[in-house]
C-alpha cells in the first residue's frame, strides 16, 4: 500500500493545481494533516511554487524571486474545528503564507482546534524548537493558550483577546451594526439573526450578536427571541432552524442578518424551498463577503472583511516583532464595507 506522501505526489502529478481542500477530500484526512504532509515533502525536496497545493521538485527552476531560509519558520493555529474551517479562514491563511514569504519566512504548520485539543498533537507542538513565533487566529481556551504562549513568547493574534500581544482584528460590533442598519434603511423593522456563540459559549457575549442588538435598540425596534437562531456556526443547523422558524412562527421576520455568509446562504435555501421570495418576502445580508456570495440567487449582500489583508498584516507584524522592529503590543483594526446586492435591496411592488 502506498504511503500518503506517495498518494499526494501521484494526485499532484495528475493535477498540479489541486487545492488543499481537494487533497483532503481525495484522501479523507484533515487540512492540518495535509499541511503537515506538504511540509514534510518540502523538507524532502519538494517545494511550493504556486497555489495552495501546487508543488514541484526542487531541482527544477523556481519562479520565486525570494529564497526562504528554512530556519525562518513560524507556526499558525486557527482555533476553529475542521468542519467550521470556512472560506473566511482560508483567505486569512492565504494572506499569512504570502506575507511570510514576502519577508523570507515560511509557515511550518497549521493546526486547527481539533488538533490542539488532542493532547498528543499539543505535546508535539509544544516540543517544537525550530519555530520562532506563532500566529493565533481566534480565541483558545485559557489553559491551552497559556501553554502555547509559554513555549512561543512571540505571538501575534487575529481576533483574540490578549492585550499583551499584537492583535489584528476588525470591529465586529460595528460591522454587524452596519449590516443591520442597512436593513433598517431599507424599511425593515422585523429583523432576525443567525449566528453562533464564541469561545465562552454565551451568545449574549458574541460581538456580532451584540452589534445586531445595539442596532435594533438604537432604532427603537423590537428584538423577538423567536427570530434568533443560534446555529453554532453550522450551515446545516442554519438551514434546518430556518425551516422551523418559517413553519412555527406566528409572524416571521421580514429580514435576516447572518453573522457569516455561509449561514446566510443555507438559510436562503430554506426560504426558497418554502416558496418565499428574496428579498420581497425576506431580505438577507451576511458578513465576511466570501467569493461565492456574489453568485448566489439572488446575489447576497454582505459586509466585506479584508480577510487576505488581515493575514498579510499579521504575518508582517510577526516578522517585525521577531526582528525587533517593535517591542510594545498594539491592536490594529482593519476597515470593513457594506456591499449591497440584490438579496437586501428594497424592491418596489
Amino acid at each position: 500500500m502506498r504511503t500518503r506522501h506517495e498518494q499526494i505526489m501521484q494526485l499532484l502529478k495528475t493535477n498540479s493545481m489541486m487545492k488543499i481542500n481537494d487533497l483532503c477530500e481525495q484522501l479523507n484526512v484533515s487540512q492540518a494533516t495535509i499541511r503537515r504532509d506538504l511540509t514534510e515533502l518540502r523538507e524532502q525536496g519538494v517545494e511550493r511554487v504556486g497555489g495552495a497545493a501546487f508543488y514541484k521538485q526542487a531541482s527544477f527552476a523556481s519562479n520565486d524571486s525570494l529564497t526562504v531560509d528554512s530556519s525562518n519558520q513560524v507556526g499558525c493555529i486557527i482555533s476553529v474545528s475542521h468542519k467550521h474551517m470556512r472560506p473566511y479562514f482560508l483567505s486569512i491563511l492565504e494572506g499569512i503564507e504570502k506575507g511570510l514569504a514576502n519577508h523570507g519566512y515560511s509557515l511550518a504548520f497549521m493546526h486547527n482546534l481539533d488538533d490542539i485539543q488532542n493532547e498528543a498533537i499539543l505535546d508535539s507542538l509544544l516540543k517544537e524548537s525550530k519555530i520562532k513565533g506563532m500566529i493565533v487566529v481566534e480565541g483558545i481556551k485559557s489553559e491551552i493558550y497559556a501553554r502555547i504562549k509559554k513555549q512561543f513568547p512571540t505571538i501575534v493574534g487575529i481576533d483574540i483577546s490578549d492585550h499583551t500581544v499584537p492583535v489584528i482584528a476588525y470591529d465586529r460590533i460595528n460591522a454587524a451594526k452596519s449590516a443591520v442598519q442597512h436593513l433598517i434603511d431599507q424599511g425593515h423593522q422585523a429583523i432576525g439573526f443567525i449566528g453562533g456563540a464564541g469561545l465562552t459559549g454565551d451568545l449574549e457575549r458574541e460581538k456580532r450578536y451584540r452589534g445586531y442588538k445595539y442596532a435594533l435598540q438604537e432604532a427603537g425596534l423590537e428584538l423577538d427571541s423567536e427570530w434568533i437562531i443560534n446555529a453554532g456556526w453550522d450551515v446545516n443547523v442554519s438551514y434546518s432552524r430556518m425551516l422551523e422558524l418559517l413553519d412555527s412562527s406566528s409572524h416571521r421576520p421580514t429580514a435576516i442578518f447572518a453573522a457569516s455568509d455561509l449561514l446566510a446562504i443555507s438559510a436562503m435555501r430554506a426560504v426558497t424551498e418554502k416558496g418565499l421570495r428574496i428579498p420581497e418576502d425576506i431580505a438577507f445580508i451576511g458578513l465576511d463577503n466570501i467569493e461565492i456570495s456574489q453568485y448566489t440567487t439572488p446575489p447576497l449582500s454582505s459586509v466585506h472583511i479584508p480577510k487576505y489583508e488581515i493575514g498579510m498584516a499579521a504575518a508582517k507584524t510577526l516578522v517585525d516583532y521577531l526582528e525587533a522592529a517593535y517591542t510594545l503590543p498594539f491592536k490594529m483594526l482593519m476597515p470593513y464595507e457594506v456591499i449591497v446586492r440584490e438579496s437586501s435591496i428594497h424592491l418596489k411592488k
